[in-house]
């Protein structure tokens, strides 16, 4: 169970939820399959067939969002209601309008859906009641979105915000490239995006290469900042980190797997793995935000 993603949501310490009030609440919108005419639906799955929503090892909570998406690609779709329109043109004897070429699409639609094939994925989110943290493990904010949208949708209440903090990331990835320096306990690795800040967006990317030359150098003094930036924590996980604060490319180093190599079954594999990476990820996200200034207060 190791996350390779980071969306950082905010909770208040000592949130007043507890592990069976959670799993009760989420259980409002347990995942369904998509019926007939549905192109997608989601909701809360368990790990174990009727099992609890809430998957808890060392105080850490686990919870998964289930999807379902049927596939039906938009160009099938464009080409049968085409189809459908010019067999319309010639029994009536002149071309659908407007109206009538949306009302065939819609019908078209309808009518593939419950043959479409489903795909089915999953977003993992583990949230830290004691420290007040929701992370998400999704490559993109909209991804994550889905879930938070879908906590809000269940619970009573969801005292939630995104982590913000006092340097920007890319204000602070540049001094850290400009100095060559990296902040207090981690290091720079070798891949890197520079952008400019002007309307042109021009950038450069940089992939298993050393970024402490003149060319970098170069790059920020005619105006561009770094948009991501790859990092070594500790000698024990590496990220990708962007100008959104997402952490991406989230890998632990064999120092952390090969600790939960002992476990006996799948289980317990499971369990070893979430309890190191929450363990490290304990560590990492403080001394992240530690890097970025600190955490920018709640008005």
């Amino acid at each position: 169970m190791w996350f390779r993603n980071l969306q950082l949501y905010r909770l208040p310490q000592n949130w007043d939820m507890t592990i069976e009030r959670l799993d009760e609440q989420l259980g409002r919108l347990r995942f369904r399959p998509c019926g007939s005419q549905d192109l997608s639906t989601h909701g809360w799955i368990s790990r174990q067939p009727e099992g609890s929503l809430v998957h808890s090892v060392g105080g850490q909570w686990l919870i998964a969002l289930g999807i379902e998406r049927r596939l039906l690609p938009s160009s099938v779709v464009k080409q049968v209601a085409a189809d459908r329109a010019e067999e319309i043109e010639q029994q009536q004897g002149y071309k659908p309008g407007r109206k009538q070429i949306k009302e065939i699409r819609e019908a078209v639609t309808q009518e593939l859906l419950p043959r479409a094939f489903t795909t089915r994925s999953r977003i993992f989110s583990w949230i830290d009641p004691e420290a007040g943290w929701l992370v998400v493990d999704a490559s993109s904010r909209k991804a994550a979105d889905t879930v938070v949208e879908s906590l809000h949708k269940a619970l009573d209440e969801l005292p939630l915000k995104l982590l913000n903090t006092r340097l920007s990331p890319a204000t602070a990835m540049t001094e850290w490239l400009v100095a060559n320096e990296a902040p207090v306990g981690f290091t720079i690795d070798q891949d890197c995006e520079l952008r400019a800040i002007t309307e042109e967006k021009s950038a450069v990317r940089y992939v298993r290469h050393a970024l402490d030359g003149k060319e970098v150098q170069d790059h920020i003094v005619g105006g561009k900042q770094a948009s991501k930036l790859a990092l070594t924590f500790d000698d024990r996980l590496s990220i990708i980190l962007n100008d959104k604060l997402e952490l991406k490319r989230l890998q632990f180093l064999d120092v952390v797997k090969d600790a939960a190599g002992d476990a006996e079954d799948a289980e317990a594999l499971f369990d070893a793995e979430f309890a190191l990476m929450t363990g490290e990820l304990r560590r990492f996200i403080p001394a992240m935000i530690e890097a970025l200034g600190g955490e920018e207060p709640t008005i």
